[in-house]
């Protein structure tokens, strides 16, 4: 079974399109993967978008952290005729949401259940792009699809997760991803 994680980053903020309705004119800055057939990282350019969407409907199964509410959003413009929400995705994010009934942050679970922070976030990934400093966009991108593949495997493992409280406490959340 060939599992994809799967992360990008945007070249704009939601800032510069008008908001989080507009997430589709944010443009691919850059795409990673993790496929645990291949045993390694992709790297994916804006340009590589169609190879990044062919790797993503061979998958078995694409694993992420708000993959439907924002990457596959993201991807939309340069699939327009591929439904990306119809593909086998665990959404980590949506599924804790659900559990929860509030959105938690990689961040917070990868800091609770692992003792790892991300090493940046979209907004520093969005300043190292236009500064041309693709090295570092890509590196945080592949840093967080490490994050994600580690906090799949604890839950997978486990049958939980953590994160942390708006108060700073852990917490424990159940999860089931084992199908």
């Amino acid at each position: 079974m060939n599992i994809v994680f799967f992360d990008l980053e945007t070249q704009k903020l939601f800032e510069d399109v008008g908001g989080r309705s507009n997430i589709a004119l944010m443009r691919l800055a850059c795409g990673v993967t993790y496929s645990t057939q291949r045993g390694d990282f992709a790297v994916y350019w804006e340009s590589d978008a169609p190879t990044l969407i062919a790797e993503l409907k061979s998958a078995d199964r694409i694993i992420g952290f708000n993959l439907k509410g924002f990457d596959y959003e993201v991807l939309k413009p340069y699939a327009p005729n591929e439904r990306l929400a119809y593909l086998p995705t665990l959404d980590l994010m949506d599924s804790l949401y659900r559990v929860l009934g509030f959105r938690v942050s990689l961040d917070s679970v990868a800091s609770a259940t692992l003792g790892i922070h991300k090493t940046a976030d979209g907004i520093q990934s969005v300043a190292w792009f236009r500064q041309g400093l693709l090295d570092k966009v890509a590196d945080y991108c592949k840093s967080d699809v490490d994050i994600t593949r580690q906090v799949y495997e604890f839950g997978h493992d486990n049958g939980f997760v953590f994160y942390l409280s708006r108060l700073g406490s852990k917490q424990l959340v159940q999860v089931n991803w084992k199908a």
